[in-house]
């Protein structure tokens, strides 16, 4: 019994403290598998490197605050520029890989102030208003990333707009000196005035190896055709005037002069067209008797009257961009805004965006040997087509002008457009307004001009008064890949046939007229085929297996008239 008591008597002791141990033993596991998964969150989830840990944005660092880094004279510079570079030899498209969202992701350098050896910086402005909104845009879309693991393109922090600014050696040492430039392979640099005098190249002069360009000047010569994108030069007016809203339509004047400092030999031609077209043209200077500053900026004057700019553009139909010192002039974004159809006389240029926007459609290029011509040319233009123009303008500027925001992101889809080309824009989606549609069907009349891969087909489209369905015959039939032309033969000579950008609505029209309708076009038709066999000797047509006929199988005509009512969409 004493053993027994013995044994009870300590048993009720040394339970509690085994509890106790164990509880502290399970509890201290669990505080450290706690710990552990906590971390294993915070790698799995944090940023991978100090670059991406420095998400961009001016609310939270400014320029002030970034920090500094000094170039020594020994640093490396790069290359000049590849000009034999293309997406295929220079760019890591493998680096983008395959997203749901078929879109690439971009990665903004943190900010940093570059300064030489002695402290001088490498730009006279720092970081200018202009650039600061591109780089807040591009922060703001769904581009953007602050993960450099997970970027296909990097956007340095370093801003060469402006190349006047600049110092060029200086500045291609702090890119060469960025963690990820590689040779400049994925990079892309934003600039719209290259050069400077007495040459103004029509590209940046600062050496940039293999970095893509998108640059406001751009010349056949220094444009690498997909790889490159030719931006606008933007107009610090776009975002300090509000224009009233302007109709197409005539204007006061016909033809608008207003830049200032042009060649003096292009002076004493428009000059001459003056004096021979009179109060159609007007040609506008620069105020000699304002102060210079911020109000003459937006002043032009001709024989003493002053006039206020860009307000002006909006009373001409036609406005003069000439080429001055640099190929690309911020006058073009005015002119557009203002819904005045552009007269571009700068030979070589390659228009903004000219990848993906058909400037035909809102703009006429006229060689400058041919300007004493100017007149003549834009009159054979007709109205309706001007009116179009005009439209077409004005959206161009409101899409893909307007804003830093607006020329930044463009540039994005353009590049993301290559990389996915299966996902890509189509010519309708860059180039008609989204109001402007045919019930569902996008004009054709517009389809971009290129080469036939091999010789092909010439297609010969019959039409008389059905504008949708032929619409949809152009669409399709330009899909074959053999085609080579396309002529439509408009049969209606008491309407003229569509130009293309509107509905076109004609309530006074019925199907009364349709001459399909008259019951002796047939007989005519066959007697008329019959002629022509009896001239051969023999039947020349081919009997075919299947007939595409989509003119007449959906429209509302009477059964009798449809000889093949059951026949099936081209």
């Amino acid at each position: 019994m004493y053993p027994s008591s013995k044994y009870s008597s300590r048993g009720p002791a040394l339970i509690p403290r085994m509890k106790i141990k164990h509880r502290i033993y399970y509890i201290t596991l669990f505080s450290v598998v706690l710990l552990g998964l906590i971390a294993t969150g915070m790698f799995q989830f944090w940023p991978h490197s100090i670059e991406s840990s420095a998400d961009w944005t001016m609310d939270k660092r400014s320029v002030h605050d970034a920090p500094l880094v000094r170039l020594p004279v020994s640093s490396p510079i790069p290359e000049r520029g590849d000009l034999s570079c293309r997406m295929h030899t220079c760019f890591d498209v493998y680096r983008c890989g395959y997203n749901p969202k078929n879109r690439i992701k971009v990665y903004i350098y943190p900010l940093q102030r570059f300064v030489d050896e002695v402290g001088v910086p490498i730009s006279s402005t720092g970081l200018s208003r202009e650039y600061n909104d591109l780089l807040s845009a591009i922060s703001d879309s769904d581009f953007y990333t602050d993960d450099v693991s997970r970027a296909c393109l990097f956007i340095p922090s370093i801003d060469v707009l402006n190349q006047n600014s600049l110092r060029v050696r200086e500045t291609a040492q702090a890119l060469a000196m960025l963690p990820r430039w590689d040779k400049g392979m994925n990079h892309l640099l934003f600039n719209m005035l290259p050069g400077g005098p007495p040459d103004y190249n029509t590209a940046l002069d600062v050496p940039r190896d293999r970095a893509l360009l998108a640059g406001g000047g751009f010349s056949t010569w220094t444009y690498r055709q997909g790889y490159d994108v030719s931006i606008p030069v933007y107009s610090p007016l776009s975002a300090d005037v509000e224009l009233p809203e302007r109709q197409p339509g005539p204007r006061r004047y016909f033809i608008l002069s207003s830049q200032t400092a042009i060649h003096r030999e292009y002076r004493a031609e428009l000059e001459r067209l003056k004096e021979e077209n009179g109060e159609a043209l007007l040609l506008l200077d620069k105020c000699s008797n304002l102060s210079q500053g911020a109000a003459s900026v937006r002043k032009r004057c001709c024989k003493g009257q002053v006039y206020d700019y860009p307000q002006i553009l909006q009373e001409s139909s036609f406005c003069v961009v000439l080429r001055g010192a640099r190929l690309g002039q911020a006058a073009l974004s005015d002119v557009l805004q203002a819904g005045c159809v552009p007269v571009i006389l700068a030979d070589s240029y390659i228009l903004p965006f000219s990848e993906v926007l058909d400037w035909k459609r809102a703009s006429v290029v006229i060689p400058e040997e041919k300007l004493s011509e100017m007149y003549t040319i834009l009159k054979s233009i007709p109205h309706r087509q001007v009116e179009e123009m005009q439209r077409q303008a004005q959206w161009f500027w409101e899409a893909y002008f307007s804003s830093m925001k607006a020329i930044g992101l463009t540039t994005l889809q353009i590049i993301n457009d290559r990389i996915y080309p299966y996902a890509a824009r189509s010519y309708e989606q860059w180039n008609n307004p989204p109001v402007v549609k045919w019930a569902s069907v996008n004009s054709p009349l517009f389809l971009p001009l290129i080469p036939p891969r091999a010789p092909g087909f010439t297609a010969v489209v019959l039409t008389y008064d059905r504008v949708e369905s032929l619409f949809r015959v152009i669409t399709e039939i330009s899909k074959v890949p053999s085609l080579a032309k396309l002529l439509v033969v408009w049969n209606n000579q008491n309407k003229s046939p569509p130009e293309g950008e509107k509905k076109f609505k004609c309530p006074e029209c019925t199907a009364l007229d349709g001459l399909s309708l008259d019951q002796t076009h047939m007989v005519e038709r066959s007697e008329c085929i019959n002629k022509f066999a009896s001239v051969f000797g023999t039947m020349p047509l081919k009997v075919v297996e299947h007939r595409a006929d989509p003119v007449l199988y959906k429209d509302d005509f009477p059964e009798k008239l449809k000889s093949f009512p059951n026949i099936g969409s081209l």
